[in-house]
Parts: structure tokens; C-alpha cells; sequence
């Protein structure tokens, strides 16, 4: 059987420095945090949650256009370490963070409701009514 490998020009003159860098550039504790969904549906609307913590409320924005829906998030962190009066280190992170995903129906955006608490964004996406098809009658 073949083996297939994958050549990296980088991998035998900087093996850890790459490796880490991709590690930590999506771990969380640099500040990058993904929005993490859970989608549900009913006959009447979708029902999403979306993870959100440490965020205020007034930093998140929720954006439906027909079935396509984002959710945009500015994070803003500080981290400041104190020994007596004087400030060993000071850390801060600023960004955001955006998901966008597409729904089976469009949504009402008339209709639609979010609401945030405890780090949670719980959106309620009522689907929009669907025109029934007619049946033209040839003249």
C-alpha cells in the first residue's frame, strides 16, 4: 500500500516554532474563542444558542438577511497583574468574532427575537410563510 505524506519546507528548520504557533493561535487562552452554535427546528421557527461568554451585550450584533443569518461579537479583555503597587504586567486583547450560517427556510425578520444572558445568545428565527403554488391556467 502507498503512503502518502505531505512535504513541509519548514518542518526541519523550525519544527516547534510552527508547530506552536498554529496550536496556540486558535486556543482560547490568546483571546481567540469560537461562537459555538446548537440549531433547532420546529415546524414554526428555528431556535438558536449560541456560546458568547465574556462578551457585554451591547458588543454583539445579530444581522438576518432572507435565510442567511451572522452573528458578530467584539471581544474586548484586559488582564492586569498587581504586586503591591506596582504592575508587573498588563495583558489586553481586542477583536471579534463573527458566524454566519444559511437556514433551509427564510427567516421573518419582522417576527424574530435574542435575547443574552449567563454568556448564552438564545435566538428565536420564526420562518417566513412560504407562498403556496398555483397552478396558471393557459389562455
Amino acid at each position: 500500500m502507498n503512503r502518502l505524506t505531505v512535504y513541509d519546507p519548514f518542518a526541519d528548520v523550525f519544527p516547534e516554532l510552527f508547530r506552536n504557533f498554529v496550536v496556540q493561535g486558535r486556543s482560547e487562552k490568546n483571546g481567540n474563542v469560537d461562537i459555538r452554535i446548537d440549531v433547532k427546528e420546529t415546524e414554526q421557527a428555528y431556535q438558536v444558542h449560541a456560546d458568547i461568554p465574556g462578551v457585554k451585550r451591547d458588543d454583539i450584533h445579530v444581522d438576518v438577511d432572507g435565510n442567511l443569518v451572522s452573528i458578530t461579537a467584539e471581544v474586548k479583555r484586559d488582564n492586569e497583574v498587581k504586586e503591591g503597587e506596582k504592575v508587573l504586567r498588563t495583558e489586553r486583547y481586542r477583536g471579534s468574532m463573527t458566524r454566519s450560517f444559511t437556514l433551509a427556510n427564510e427567516i421573518d425578520e419582522s417576527q424574530a427575537g435574542a435575547r443574552y444572558e449567563d454568556g448564552v445568545l438564545e435566538l428565536t428565527l420564526p420562518k417566513k410563510a412560504t407562498a403556496s403554488a398555483r397552478r396558471l391556467k393557459i389562455a
